[in-house]
């Protein structure tokens, strides 16, 4: 491809950097314009001047698929808008490494209103829809009722507005509330991801083994295919030109013409065989293994101790997500194979591994910090937001039971007359969860999880460095946070110091077990 564009021989100012921002471009023409930096004495201007969208596919046809220059995809970034997608698609789409976005809140949102997604569950479908009204009722009732218990112990301050007042305060009792939304429930959320991140995200939701997920990720690769929406369309549509001047018509074409954001750059994107293929054999290699073994008690946060084996930590690593064991339990019974057993578990992690495949997660071995957490869903989805970690999150089940969300400071369930509502909603929901799940209908294993409440115990290994650790928890540990995490927070805190007393001193954190201002945001 030829880059005959006159240079200036001379830089105008020497020693003088010069930085713009760009706005404007199509996300592959500006990832093309800024790959040539490698291979063009372009400016960026320049580039952008020369470089149509018909080169720009030639271009990443050519170099990102026929020479593996992934990194080039890594340049053009997308914005998304997903809306009204279940919680439970909304925690797998988020699930990469590499993610910015923002969803709904549970806190600062009624989620009355959201209504919620069916799977195909046949002669179900009445006792699903039953089971979510159910729930939905439970939950209108826990919002005005805690609303009701937080104005009785907590009376306005002079200083503070009544309407200051009643919103903080809903926020607390949508707190409480959110543990009986179901997984069921519809969420909405933006998202901001480079076209790497996409490809490999949509490939993953191809491969998952719910249909509302699947076809998530075939809308998410139509989306970055076809024309965009352009947010200019409708103040363009009320700008008069002059058609009849050709530089106001070519404007005009410009302004209105379809931008398509990334289709070279996902047109690809398929289900994944190795990731699909590695989580049948691993499913059955834990199943073998733990075969008529009782899930031990643990605690919300293990820091499994001393230093592991490779070996020993991959091996448990690529089997954890695949049942619902915790990580000590698992990690004691492959210690105990012998090291040609353990060979074989880690080659099934590799076995169907295409030339293109990245490594599964649980191949990020040899981190300091490894904590196993128990947790609520809700909680673990704020926890799920960090990134500068390694996370392997197991299946839900309602095997961990659920929480109560009672929390220092704050009316109890007891005390708001709603224990027995919470402990009956909760029980007919799971109860309602172990009967789609055993009905024999195909997918249905799957699509009984729907019906778990966010008050469902949950669990998920988070790897890290002693950095992170301390940011997670002084972040997490913060009074205006939500119980939950806060409490994952400070037992992250405690472990780290029970292990490693001389680092103790390094974190900032207070006492979740002191009963806050609930007023305080």
């Amino acid at each position: 491809m030829s880059d005959d564009v006159s240079i200036p021989t001379v830089a105008s100012e020497p020693n003088q950097t010069d930085v713009y921002a760009i706005h404007g471009a199509d996300p592959e023409v500006l990832a093309y314009a800024m790959a040539k930096y490698s291979r063009s004495a372009l400016t960026m201007k320049q580039s952008l001047r020369e470089i149509s969208a018909q080169r720009a596919e030639q271009f990443l046809n050519t170099f990102y698929f026929q020479y593996g220059h992934r990194s080039i995809a890594d340049l053009a970034h997308i914005p998304f808008a997903i809306e009204r997608l279940s919680l439970l698609a909304a925690i797998a789409l988020v699930d990469e490494q590499r993610w910015d976005g923002q969803e709904r809140s549970t806190r600062y949102q009624d989620f009355r209103k959201s209504g919620w997604f069916t799977p195909e569950v046949g002669v179900q479908s009445e006792a699903y829809t039953a089971t979510i009204k159910a729930l939905f009722a439970a939950y209108d009732q826990f919002s005005s009722g805690m609303l009701t218990a937080l104005k009785a112990a907590i009376p306005c301050p002079e200083e503070m507005k009544p309407d200051a007042y009643e919103r903080t305060l809903k926020a607390r009792a949508f707190d409480v509330a959110r543990y009986l939304l179901p997984l069921a429930t519809n969420t909405s959320l933006g998202q901001i991801v480079n076209a790497r991140t996409l490809e490999t995200q949509v490939s993953r939701l191809l491969t998952s083994e719910f249909a509302e997920i699947r076809t998530l990720g075939e809308k998410l690769r139509n989306a970055a295919s076809e024309p965009a929406w352009n947010v200019q369309h409708e103040s363009i549509r009320h700008f008069v030109l002059d058609l009849d001047d050709p530089t106001a018509r070519e404007a005009n074409e410009l302004l209105l013409r379809p931008v398509k954001t990334a289709p070279t750059l996902v047109k690809y994107a398929v289900a994944n065989d190795y990731q699909r293929e590695s989580r049948a054999t691993l499913t059955q290699a834990a199943a073998e293994l733990m075969h008529g073994e009782c899930i031990h008690p643990a605690p919300v946060v293990d820091l499994i101790d001393g230093v592991e084996p490779l070996e020993i930590e991959l091996a448990t690593s690529l089997l954890y997500p695949h049942c619902h064991f915790p990580y000590r339990q698992l990690r004691d019974h492959v210690a105990a194979l012998s090291p040609a057993r353990i060979a074989e578990l880690i080659d099934l992690g590799t076995q169907n591994r295409g030339r293109h495949d990245e490594l599964l997660r649980a191949f990020h071995v040899g981190a300091a910090l490894k904590f196993d957490i128990l947790m609520d869903i809700g909680g673990f989805r704020d926890m799920h937001r960090h990134r500068r970690c390694t996370q392997l999150l197991q299946g839900f089940t309602d095997l961990h039971g659920f929480d109560t969300p009672d929390a220092p400071g704050q009316p109890t369930l007891a005390a708001a007359g709603l224990d027995q509502t919470y402990a009956d909603a909760m029980e007919s929901a799971c109860t309602a969860y172990r009967t789609l799940r055993d009905s024999g209908i195909p997918e249905a294993a799957e699509s009984a999880q729907y019906l778990l409440p966010l008050g469902t115990r949950c669990r998920s290994m988070f790897k890290m460095d002693f950095a992170e650790a301390v940011y997670i928890s002084e972040l997490r540990s913060a009074v205006a946070g939500h119980y939950s995490y806060r409490r994952v927070a400070w037992e992250m805190y405690l472990a780290v110091k029970r292990q490693h007393p001389a680092m103790a001193g390094m974190f900032r954190i207070e006492d979740v077990n002191e009963p806050v201002d609930l007023l305080r945001r």
